[in-house]
């Protein structure tokens, strides 16, 4: 069951209980046995000063931040998650503050941070220029976006399995995913400049899966 709904005095809530269960325990597991750690910690490595991490599930991010970051500010919809990810933040090694809001309309004002963090996000927002166009607009001019992705497959057949199912269950089954989204593309189109990145499959060199294909990388204001 899925809802979301506005909430007085509030942002729209977003209540995915039976996905915020699976993927609670999922993620921890993959952390290790899916190099997903290793992948966070080669997203975040580098970064300072403040930043704001969107769609932060359950904190799996926190503890990679390096000490140079002196804020982070994680803004999480979903109920549960952002329950779990409040806990997460208290074993974090810098300052974490988890916030409801959503995507489309971040809780802070222009230019207030130093960098932007997405990690297996933008697969799930509703409406992706959107809440890229919000990521600018809260980015310091030159700010950098960090991105952490899987996306639309390079080989036809895995291809069209993905925009098949993104069509009927993948969404419905996995919180709003869905896997044949262009990330790069979207980061490109939303006015950002592309800086290094890499795609690889997850988990490498195991089974190929409809989210298998990722890409990780920057991109500045």
């Amino acid at each position: 069951m899925t809802s979301s709904r506005p909430v007085a005095g509030g942002p729209p809530r977003v209540h995915h209980p039976l996905f915020a269960r699976f993927y609670a325990r999922f993620s921890v597991s993959a952390e290790t046995r899916g190099g997903i750690g290793a992948l966070r910690a080669e997203l975040l490595a580098g970064l300072a000063g403040r930043v704001v991490e969107v769609g932060a599930g359950n904190g799996l991010n926190f503890t990679h931040y390096p000490v140079g970051v002196t804020e982070v500010v994680a803004v999480e919809p979903e109920d549960r998650l952002r329950e779990l990810a409040g806990k997460a933040a208290r074993r974090a090694a810098v300052p974490v503050t988890v916030v409801p809001g959503t995507a489309g309309a971040l809780p802070a004002p222009d230019g207030s941070f130093d960098a932007a963090v997405v990690s297996l996000v933008l697969c799930t927002v509703r409406d992706v220029p959107a809440a890229l166009a919000e990521l600018r607009r809260v980015l310091r001019p030159g700010g950098e976006l960090r991105f952490f992705e899987h996306g639309a497959a390079g080989t036809p057949g895995l291809a069209r399995v993905q925009r098949g199912l993104d069509r009927t269950v993948w969404p419905l089954l996995f919180g709003g995913c869905h896997t044949s989204r262009d990330p790069l593309a979207e980061i490109r189109e939303a006015g950002f400049a592309l800086g290094p990145y890499r795609s690889f499959d997850v988990p490498e060199g195991g089974p190929r899966l409809p989210s298998s294909p990722c890409v990780l990388g920057t991109a500045r204001r």
